[in-house]
């Protein structure tokens, strides 16, 4: 796949993300991108509005439904937009839209079908750029305990950075998947039980007080429902629960 062949599309999900949203799309290499699409999730401040006057697609959602339900809508109108390459950037500012030719050059190469953009591939650079420890500590030990169940050796899998193939999001079921900030562990754990090839490439990622970031409580919660998509990888692999969310 050459570039001139790719549709190229940037999905935002976006809630409350009126302060960045303006700056985040200003920064998108937009000779790389063909058509940005932006989700807002109810968001009540001036999202809507702001994204109104922005060169994108605007999809926004009645009643709020979450990360993972915002997502859902985003990969869904891409698709049906004729992508080929979907590339999820938070409209919050935290990642840099300047990786995003990184991004997609493994999948236009044929190499990948999904790539992630991870903060933790250079040791020490997380840290040294505002990355909460104990936020650094929680992501290796999950990263670990899920390298091991998948058989993958990646560096990070928390993140939020992702590039996918078109036919990785056509035969991955996510609609299947939590409607939570959850939904990425449960795409990330689809991927690699499907056979899917998965990349990285190391991102910067920046901790200010307009970035979202979700509170001790809710990571806590996060962390133990990976673990339990985790656990019924397992029970579906071994036959002992079958999940509609592991089968093709």
């Amino acid at each position: 796949m050459e570039r001139a062949d790719a549709k190229i599309v940037v999905v935002m999900p976006a809630l409350n993300a009126a302060r960045t949203l303006n700056a985040t799309v200003a920064a998108i290499p937009f000779d790389w991108v063909d058509e940005i699409i932006l989700v807002d999730d109810n968001s009540t401040d001036n999202t809507v509005e702001l994204a109104r006057g922005l060169p994108a697609h605007l999809v926004w959602h009645p009643h709020n439904v979450g990360y993972g339900g915002n997502q859902k809508t985003c990969y869904l109108e891409a698709l049906q937009r004729g992508a080929d390459i979907v590339v999820m950037l938070h409209p919050d500012g935290q990642y840099e839209p300047s990786l995003i030719p990184q991004m997609v050059t493994p999948i236009l190469r044929g190499e990948a079908d999904l790539v992630l953009g991870s903060r933790l591939a250079e040791p020490g650079m997380a840290l040294a750029e505002g990355m909460p420890r104990w936020k650094y500590v929680a992501n290796r030990g999950l990263t670990s305990v899920e390298n091991r169940l998948l058989g993958t050796q990646l560096s990070e899998m928390h993140t939020g950075y992702r590039a996918y193939s078109r036919r990785l999001l056509l035969e991955v079921p996510f609609l299947r998947d939590a409607l939570d900030f959850s939904f990425d562990s449960e795409m990330l754990m689809q991927a690699a039980h499907f056979g899917f090839r998965i990349a990285e490439v190391p991102a910067r990622s920046r901790y200010f007080d307009d970035a979202s970031s979700i509170s001790f409580r809710a990571s806590v919660v996060y962390g133990l429902k990976t673990l339990w998509a985790g656990a019924r990888l397992l029970l579906h692999r071994n036959g002992i629960l079958r999940s509609r969310k592991f089968e093709p």
